[in-house]
């Protein structure tokens, strides 16, 4: 999705140091050094720089993924930015307020209201049903019986969990646990939803298919996402602006595009290295403006993968035209830079 208007969260210098004194440590001078000096200054005085000067933006409708290894930051960022742990310092708003300077009453309050949370672990309660798990947020926010529940229903079918309502957490499997959490995050109707790898521990086939449904749910729901994972794959499948973190630092922001053809460093390039790329890039990405030579094309839209467009080159065929939802000529696609592309060269002319 593309960024319009007023970012819905920013982010800004947002500093976390586990330690005795945190704030002493987070001098002018420790903020401008090189950050291998840093790092180490901070192991010198027992402590722990966990996130250093993080700054981004996350547009309404968008999904922002923050990826890295294990001990890079990501999920240190998700729980500063939702205040599940106080930063060190910085700014975050959502909208106009500044979630940093809300009191603690305003801050349960926009939590109950406006944010969703899925964890890796469910946090499912397993002496409630399936119905009343769904609906807890729900009654945490004084919402009456019937109403609470009506709500939970619509969110238990939408997940296609419907006939579970019953159910209790050890009688459903690891994908229907999870599709449980998800229900009760969305059921509070959040303005922001935070998820923390929600799928890691699933099996490779039920991830696959979690991360299809969690694609389904964002078509009809358009929320505004943050989502942490350590796996690139699945960053490029669901992300519309990925971040890559590194020692508690961003490293890159860009859409899964960007961060493929124009990697920012050898850091970067060891993700994309075994990527396979046609699944990946899209027709937008690669296309050069549109040839006219008077001859129809077959098309793909600019959304369709490369694999898409690859299937329609034939001895006969030299160009593909790149079309909008209406038809309309947005590109072409040629086969060198298809080619180029798919060996990490950008091309000439994308646009």
């Amino acid at each position: 999705m593309k960024a319009n208007g007023e970012p819905k969260l920013s982010v800004r210098n947002l500093w976390k140091i586990y330690g005795s004194n945190p704030k002493a440590l987070l001098t002018d001078e420790f903020r401008n050094m090189p950050q291998a000096e840093r790092l180490r200054h901070a192991r010198q005085n027992r402590h722990f720089l966990a996130a250093a000067n993080v700054n981004f933006d996350v547009y309404e409708g968008q999904i922002f993924v923050i990826m890295g290894l294990s001990g890079s930051g990501k999920s240190t960022v998700l729980r500063a930015i939702s205040r599940l742990d106080e930063p060190t310092s910085g700014q975050v708003f959502l909208d106009d307020t500044d979630l940093l300077g809300a009191s603690p009453k305003e801050l349960t309050r926009i939590r109950r209201r406006k944010m969703g949370m899925v964890f890796q672990g469910f946090g499912l309660m397993p002496h409630l049903d399936v119905i009343q798990n769904v609906a807890f947020p729900l009654k945490a926010q004084g919402q009456p019986r019937d109403a609470r529940r009506a709500r939970a229903r619509e969110m238990i079918e939408l997940v296609g969990l419907k006939g579970k309502e019953h159910s209790y957490p050890h009688q459903l499997s690891g994908g229907q646990q999870q599709r449980v959490g998800i229900a009760r995050s969305l059921a509070v109707e959040p303005e922001l939803w935070f998820l923390d790898e929600p799928f890691s521990a699933l099996d490779p086939l039920i991830r696959a298919q979690m991360q299809d449904e969690f694609l389904r749910l964002q078509t009809q729901l358009n929320k505004t996402i943050v989502f942490v994972t350590h796996d690139f794959l699945e960053a490029l499948k669901l992300a519309d602006n990925i971040c890559i973190m590194k020692d508690g630092e961003i490293v890159q922001i860009g859409s899964p595009a960007d961060i493929v053809l124009r990697p920012a460093n050898d850091y970067v390039r060891e993700f994309i290295g075994d990527v396979p790329l046609a699944h990946v890039l899209r027709a937008g990405d690669v296309m050069s403006p549109p040839y006219r030579d008077g001859q129809p094309h077959p098309t793909v839209r600019r959304d369709d993968i490369l694999e898409t467009a690859i299937k329609l080159f034939d001895d006969k065929t030299e160009t593909i035209d790149v079309v909008d939802n209406d038809g309309a000529i947005l590109g072409s696609l040629h086969p060198l830079e298809v080619i180029r592309s798919l060996y990490h060269d950008e091309p000439e002319h994308a646009l």
